[in-house]
C-alpha cells in the first residue's frame, strides 16, 4: 500500500476515534464511528486477497448496520425527551436498540458472528487495530450512557459472551481466530460490570489492549499464524516465545499476572452488588478460555509437533527483540502490584 495513503487512513481512524470519544451529540458520536468504519476498510482489504475482501465486504454490511440501529436509537431518544446529549438516553426503547447496535459493533453475543471472519482475513496489524484501536469508541458511548442500560440484558450478554468466546476457540488450529474468540470472551468481563462500576470496564479494556498488542506483534515478529507454524517458531526466537507464554497466561487470567487484576476487581464488584452467582457463573466459563491460552503457550514454548511438519525450522536469529514489544510483554506480565492503587482509583 502507497505509505501516503496508508498515513491518511491511520489518521482518519484516529480523527474518527477523537470525534467520538469527545463529542456529548449523538450525531457527532455517529459520525466519529463512521469515519473510522470507512478507514479501516482499505487496511483490512490492502492484501487483494478474495478472503480479505470477503472480510472487508463482511466488516462494512455489520457495521453499517450497527451504525443504522444507533442513529434511530439516538433519533428515537430525540424524538420522545427532545434532546441529542448522550448522557440523557431517558427512552426505554432507544437503550434497548442501542445496547444492540453497540453490541453490534463490539462483536458480543449474540451478534459476534463477523469478528472471527473479519479477522481471520485480516492482516495480523489491522487485527490489532481491530481488537484493541476500533472498540474504544462503542465502550466509550457505552459508558457515558451506563446508567441507562439495562443490566438484565448486559448480564445475559456477558454470560453468553465468555461461555461462547469461550467455548468455540477451543478447536480452532487458526490463531487469528482463536485471538477473536479471546477477544469475545473479555468483551464478556467488560459488560458485566459497566452498568455498577464503569471505571473497571475501562481498566479491563487498558489492560486487555496491552496484553493483546503484545500478543499480536510477537505472532507477527515470528509469523505465526497457524498452530503448526507457531510449533516451529520457537527454534527462531527463543527468548520472544518464552516471554510469550507468559503473555498468554496473563490473557488468560492467571496470577500472578497482569490479567488476573481485571477479573479479581471485577468479581469482587460482582460480589458487592450482590451478584456472586453471575460472578461465579462467569469465573467457571472463563476456565474453556483457559485450555486454549495453554494451548497456544504449550505449541509456542514446549515441544515441537510429534508428527512430520512441512514447514522449516529456523534456527537462533541474532535479530533482537523490539523494544515496543519488550516494553508491552513485560507490562503484561508485572503489573499486579499496582493493584493497591488501582483499587483506590476505582
Amino acid at each position: 500500500m502507497n505509505p501516503q495513503a496508508k498515513l491518511i487512513f491511520v489518521v482518519s481512524l484516529l480523527l474518527g476515534t477523537t470525534i467520538t470519544i469527545s463529542s456529548s451529540h449523538w450525531i457527532m458520536a455517529w459520525a466519529g464511528l463512521e469515519i473510522n468504519t470507512l478507514a479501516i476498510l482499505p487496511l483490512i482489504s490492502k492484501s487483494h486477497h478474495p478472503r480479505a475482501i470477503e472480510a472487508a465486504t463482511k466488516y462494512f454490511l455489520v457495521q453499517a448496520t450497527a451504525s443504522t440501529l444507533l442513529l434511530f436509537a439516538s433519533m428515537v431518544n430525540a424524538w420522545s425527551t427532545g434532546q441529542w446529549d448522550i448522557t440523557q438516553l431517558t427512552s426505554p426503547i432507544s437503550c434497548a436498540i442501542l445496547t444492540a447496535a453497540i453490541a453490534m459493533k463490539l462483536g458480543l453475543v449474540p451478534f459476534h458472528f463477523w469478528f472471527p471472519e473479519v479477522l481471520q482475513g485480516s492482516p495480523l496489524t489491522t487485527g490489532l487495530l481491530l481488537s484493541t484501536a476500533l472498540k474504544f469508541p462503542p465502550i466509550t458511548l457505552l459508558y457515558m450512557a451506563h446508567h441507562s442500560l439495562d443490566t438484565t440484558l448486559l448480564t445475559i450478554m456477558a454470560i453468553f459472551s465468555v461461555a461462547m468466546g469461550g467455548w468455540m476457540g477451543l478447536n480452532q488450529t487458526q490463531i487469528r481466530k482463536i485471538l477473536a474468540f479471546s477477544s469475545i470472551s473479555h468483551l464478556g468481563w467488560m459488560a458485566i460490570i459497566i452498568a455498577y462500576n464503569p471505571k473497571l470496564t475501562l481498566l479491563n479494556f487498558y489492560l486487555y489492549s496491552l496484553m493483546t498488542a503484545a500478543v499480536f506483534l510477537t505472532f507477527h515478529s515470528t509469523k505465526a499464524l497457524k498452530l503448526s507454524t507457531l510449533m516451529t517458531s520457537w527454534t527462531k526466537t527463543p527468548a520472544l516465545n518464552a516471554a510469550l507464554l507468559l503473555t498468554l497466561l496473563s490473557l488468560a487470567g492467571l496470577p500472578p499476572l497482569t490479567g488476573f487484576l481485571p477479573k479479581w476487581l471485577i468479581i469482587q464488584e460482582l460480589t458487592k452488588q450482590s451478584m456472586a452467582p453471575a460472578a461465579a457463573m462467569i469465573s467457571m466459563l472463563s476456565l474453556l478460555g483457559l485450555f486454549f491460552y495453554l494451548r497456544l503457550a504449550y505449541c509456542a514454548t514446549i515441544t515441537l509437533p510429534p508428527h512430520t511438519t512441512n514447514h522449516m525450522k529456523q534456527w537462533h536469529t541474532n535479530k533482537p527483540i523490539p523494544p515496543l514489544i519488550a516494553t508491552l510483554v513485560t507490562a503484561s506480565i508485572m503489573l499486579l502490584p499496582i493493584s493497591p492503587m488501582v483499587s483506590t482509583i476505582a
